[in-house]
């Protein structure tokens, strides 16, 4: 939204630089008259809500610096990928975007820049695989865009922000929010639980924890300014550790936050089974403001692999858990992420997985191939599983899966929900809304509807989401300075 942006334009009387590639000089941008024009720039993201979060930190230090963000690459003086590489395919996805860059702006004077975990991993290689490349910056070091940008428009041609030697959250001074209804909040940054599938503590380092008075001085504000659903973010965010004098618990933090007045939904994902307790399932039970929805990833159902992936808890240890979730006295949601294929999964593996999808029943699943990654102890491992055989695996999960969905699904009809407006379709002439927990429904709706709240009943159900119909006027709409 328009409004939710901090857009210091460059004075009339300055010229905009920004480097070529490949050594030649810093180029102005002009017009044809030679009137100095809004420098530009574009945002891909790749990966999970943190990368998303991680784009509007940088999109708002360049809003800051006078950058106008622009919604087509096309259009943009500076492009930048903000990558994944938790996995193969999503790495392979950044250079095949690099290479499309290279055959339709060979010659151009557009900047390139690569953000993230590939940009970590890989450094300064990204210079010798895709030359068009003149910024690199992982992202420990997004608080420092500024100056690293600074160095661009000073004519640097290849810049770099690689270090992870900070005791920082990757705090921006300005944020450019992209959803106006719904915020992120990063609390805990990095991970020290060294799984061995895992590059997240060799991309963003170890666990640092962001100071809770920080935390709520921002959700305030944030509530403040009208957003009415804030999700709580980290690599594993209920591993937070209060760095302020305060010291508060994970759940203790919950309430707190949970307690702001205005504050409709608090999320937070994702947790880690090791840190998950007791006390998180009485925070969520306890206050209406937090949600019923649980992510909870397993990667596996059978303790000899989970041994090998070094995820520190064993499947009786993680069904404890989840028992204490289907205990609770407010019915809750359970989602997860499975690992299929991983070094040495055997078929009795496999079938330990299926079992505890069954076990469990989740509401949804993340599931994916394994794909050794660069630097990691598994990829030093044989990586046994045949790529055919990884693919049957994914498939029979897959479906299992979408059987629990479709039957847990189906039960719903009849009962009502308050649902979020998140969308609107305007073919099918159909909003899109959200429960609190974390389930999709889509019902005949109004494009100005979204941003609303509104009781909605299930009528009928797919394994994916949920059909309604509203059953009573919207509720308040959020109190918006975009309005």
């Amino acid at each position: 939204m328009e409004n939710d942006l901090v857009q210091i334009s460059p004075r009339p009387s300055e010229q905009a630089l920004l480097p070529s590639t490949e050594g030649s000089p810093p180029i102005r941008l002009t017009t044809p008259h030679g009137v100095a024009r809004r420098k530009t720039f574009y945002i891909e993201t790749f990966g999970c809500q943190m990368n998303v979060h991680d784009s509007e930190k940088v999109s708002g230090a360049l809003v800051a610096k006078g950058y106008h963000p622009v919604t087509h690459h096309e259009d943009a003086d500076f492009i930048l990928y903000n990558t994944c590489s938790i996995r193969e395919k999503a790495a392979q996805k950044v250079f095949s975007r690099l290479g499309a860059f290279k055959k339709n702006y060979s010659g151009n004077t557009k900047i390139i820049g690569v953000l993230g975990c590939v940009a970590q991993q890989e450094g300064e290689r990204i210079f010798e695989r895709a030359p068009q490349v003149s910024f690199v910056c992982g992202s420990a070091s997004y608080s420092k865009i500024s100056e690293l940008v600074d160095r661009l428009e000073a004519g640097e041609h290849r810049v770099t922000g690689l270090s992870l030697e900070t005791d920082e959250c990757f705090e921006t001074e300005v944020t450019r929010r992209d959803n106006p209804f719904r915020a992120y909040l990063t609390i805990i940054e990095g991970c020290d639980k060294a799984c061995a599938y895992c590059v997240v503590p060799m991309t963003r380092g170890p666990e640092r924890s962001r100071p809770s008075d920080a935390i709520l001085a921002e959700a305030r504000r944030l509530v403040d300014e009208g957003y009415t659903e804030i999700q709580l973010l980290g690599q594993t965010v209920n591993s937070y550790r209060d760095s302020s004098p305060a010291r508060l618990s994970f759940p203790e933090l919950l309430l707190r936050v949970g307690a702001i007045p205005g504050l409709r939904r608090l999320r937070f994902t994702t947790s880690h089974p090791s840190d998950f307790t007791p006390e998180i399932v009485r925070a969520v039970e306890s206050l209406p403001t937090l949600c019923d929805h649980i992510h909870l990833p397993v990667q596996c159902g059978s303790n000899r692999v989970l041994a090998r992936m070094k995820r520190t808890y064993t499947r009786e240890e993680y069904l404890e858990k989840i028992s204490c979730i289907r205990g609770a006295k407010r019915a809750m949601s359970v989602s997860t992420d499975v690992i299929v294929g991983f070094c040495g999964e055997t078929e009795e593996d496999f079938s330990g997985t299926l079992s505890l999808l069954d076990e469990v029943e989740y509401d949804q699943i993340f599931s994916f191939k394994y794909s050794p990654r660069p630097g990691t102890t598994a990829g030093k491992l044989e990586d046994s599983v045949p790529e055919e055989e990884k693919g049957r695996r994914l498939t029979i999960l897959q479906e299992r899966q979408r059987q629990i969905q479709l039957r847990k699904n189906q039960a719903l009809a009849g009962r009502e929900f308050e649902v979020l407006v998140e969308a609107f379709q305007p073919r099918l002439g159909q909003s899109v809304g959200r429960t609190t927990s974390n389930r999709v429904i889509n019902f005949p709706g109004e494009p100005d509807w979204v941003g609303r709240y509104m009781n909605v009943r299930v009528i009928s159900a797919g394994p994916n989401s949920l059909v309604g119909v509203r059953t009573e006027p919207g509720l308040e709409r959020r109190s918006t300075n975009a309005e």
